[in-house]
C-alpha cells in the first residue's frame, strides 16, 4: 500500500505540472514519513550527495558539454552541409538529410532534445527555404532525433549501464545496429512518402562540394570517434573520453574562428542546467530507490509475477507498452530510475538479457518525445518553427509505423541489440 501512495503522490504531482525534480524529491519524503521513517528523513539528502558523486556517472556532464560546444561552435551546420552533399539530391532530399545528419550528430550530443534544439533549428531554416512545410519539417526532425539516445556517446545509456550494473562499453555497443535500424526505417519512409507527396528537389552536389564538405564534417566527426576509441581501447574511462573529446571541440572553435566567449559561456551554462536536473533526478529517484529496497517491493514483485505471466515474452510485451505510456508524459530518465530497480529482479527471473532490456526500453522511452499530449520534442520543434503543434502531430504520426515496426523488432530478435557487443567485447 505504501508503494502504491508513493507512485500516487508522484503521478498527481506531476498531473499538477510539478517540476520533475521537485515531484520525484516530495513524493520520496511523503512515502518516508507515510512508512514511518519519518526520523530517517536525512536519506533523502544523503543519497543526493551520493547519487552525484558517483563516479559512474561522471561522464553525464561532459559528454552533454560535447554536444553544447558543437552547437556553439557550427559544428552542426558543417555536420548538415556534409549530409546535404552526400544525400541532398534524393527525392524527399532534406527529409533523408534530416534523418542523417542526425546520425551523424547523435555522436556528439546523445541527447535526443539537443539533437532537435541544436541541428534542427539548422535542418528547419533549410528545409523551409526550400519549400518544406513548416509542419512536415518540424515532424522530421522531431523523429529523426530519436537516433540520438543509441548512437554513442549516449546519456541514457549511461545512466541505464549505471542502474543495470552494465559496462558503458557493451551499452554503447549495443545501441549501434538499433540505431541505424532506426534510421534506415525513417529513409525507407520518407522515400515512399516521396512517391505520394510531391516534394522539392535540388540538384546533385558536385564532386568538389562533396569532397569540401566531406573534409569539414570528417574533421568535426572525430569527437565521438574520441570517446569510442577511448573507451572500447581501454586507454581512456568514459568521463576522460569525455574530457578529451570537448577539448578537441575547443581546438576546431579555436582553429575554425567560431569559439567566442559568449558561446563557449551558454556552453557552459546550459551544461549545468541540464546535468544540475539529471543529478537531482537521479538523487531524489536513489532515495526512493532505498525506500523500495527496504519494503522488498521489487523482490515481492519478482516472486509473485513469475506465477501470475508465465511467458516471458508476455511480460516484455507488457512491460515495453506500459513505459511506452509513461514516456508520453514522464522524461525517460526518471522513468529509468524509478522503475529499473523495480524491474531488475522480474527480467533476471525471466532470463532477459539486461542489455537487451536496457535497448528496448529506451526504444519505448524515446518515442514518448514525439508522442502527445506531452512529447517535449514536439513543443521545441514548434518553437523553433513557429508552426502549430496540431500539424506538427498531424506529419508525425505515420512515421510511427516503421518506428513501432523497428520497437517490434527489437523485442522480439535480441541479437539486434547483442550481436556488435558480443562480437567486440565477447557474450556478457
Amino acid at each position: 500500500m505504501i508503494a502504491v501512495a508513493l507512485f500516487t503522490i508522484f503521478l498527481t504531482l506531476i498531473a499538477l505540472r510539478t517540476p520533475i525534480t521537485m515531484a520525484i524529491g516530495l513524493a520520496a519524503v511523503c512515502a518516508l514519513a507515510i512508512g514511518g521513517f519519518s526520523g530517517e528523513l536525512w536519506i533523502v539528502p544523503m543519497k543526493l550527495l551520493e547519487s552525484s558523486s558517483n563516479t559512474s556517472l561522471l561522464a553525464i556532464p561532459f559528454f552533454v558539454l560535447v554536444g553544447n560546444l558543437m552547437n556553439a561552435v557550427g559544428i552542426t551546420e558543417r555536420i548538415f552541409n556534409l549530409a546535404n552533399a552526400l544525400v541532398g539530391h534524393f527525392r524527399a532530399g532534406l527529409a533523408q538529410v534530416n534523418v542523417l545528419a542526425s546520425v551523424l550528430l547523435a555522436g556528439g550530443t546523445g541527447v535526443a532534445v539537443a539533437d532537435i534544439a541544436g541541428l534542427g533549428a539548422v535542418e528547419i531554416k533549410a528545409m523551409r527555404e526550400r519549400g518544406y512545410t513548416a509542419s512536415f519539417s518540424s515532424a522530421i526532425t522531431v523523429v529523426s532525433a530519436i537516433v540520438a539516445p543509441f548512437i554513442p556517446p549516449s546519456v541514457p545509456l549511461v545512466v541505464y549501464a549505471f542502474l543495470s550494473n552494465q559496462s558503458v562499453a557493451r551499452m554503447f555497443l549495443a545501441g549501434i545496429v538499433p540505431g541505424l535500424m532506426i534510421a534506415t526505417s525513417l529513409m525507407i519512409f520518407n522515400r515512399i512518402l516521396a512517391t505520394r507527396v510531391e516534394f522539392p528537389q535540388q540538384p546533385r552536389a558536385s564532386g568538389r562540394e562533396i569532397w569540401k564538405h566531406t573534409l569539414s564534417g570528417t574533421i568535426a566527426l572525430v569527437a565521438p570517434a574520441i570517446i569510442m576509441g577511448g573507451i572500447l581501447t581501454g586507454v581512456t574511462t568514459a568521463s576522460e573520453a569525455g574530457v578529451l573529446a570537448s577539448g578537441y571541440v575547443i581546438l576546431l572553435g579555436v582553429v575554425f574562428r567560431t569559439l567566442n566567449w559568449a558561446a563557449l559561456t551558454k556552453a557552459l551554462t546550459d551544461t549545468v542546467l541540464m546535468t544540475s536536473m539529471i543529478m537531482m533526478i537521479i538523487g531524489f529517484a536513489a532515495s526512493m530507490g532505498w525506500f523500495m529496497a527496504i519494503e522488498q517491493i521489487p523482490q515481492s514483485m519478482a516472486r509473485a509475477l513469475p506465477d501470475l505471466i508465465n511467458s516471458r515474452l508476455v511480460f516484455f510485451l507488457a512491460v515495453m507498452v506500459f513505459v511506452l505510456l509513461l514516456g508520453c508524459f514522464i522524461d525517460g530518465v526518471t522513468i529509468k530510475l524509478l522503475l529499473v530497480p523495480i524491474l531488475l529482479p522480474l527480467v533476471d527471473a525471466y532470463a532477459i538479457d539486461r542489455v537487451h532490456f536496457g535497448i528496448v526500453m529506451e526504444m519505448s522511452l524515446i518515442l514518448g518525445i514525439a508522442t502527445p499530449p506531452l512529447g517535449i520534442g514536439l513543443f521545441i520543434a514548434a518553437r523553433i518553427s513557429g508552426a502549430p503543434i496540431e500539424g506538427i502531430v498531424r506529419s508525425t504520426l505515420p512515421y510511427f509505423i516503421p518506428l513501432l515496426i523497428v520497437l517490434s523488432m527489437l523485442l522480439t530478435i535480441p541479437q539486434t541489440a547483442l550481436w556488435l557487443p558480443n562480437l567486440v567485447l565477447g557474450p556478457g
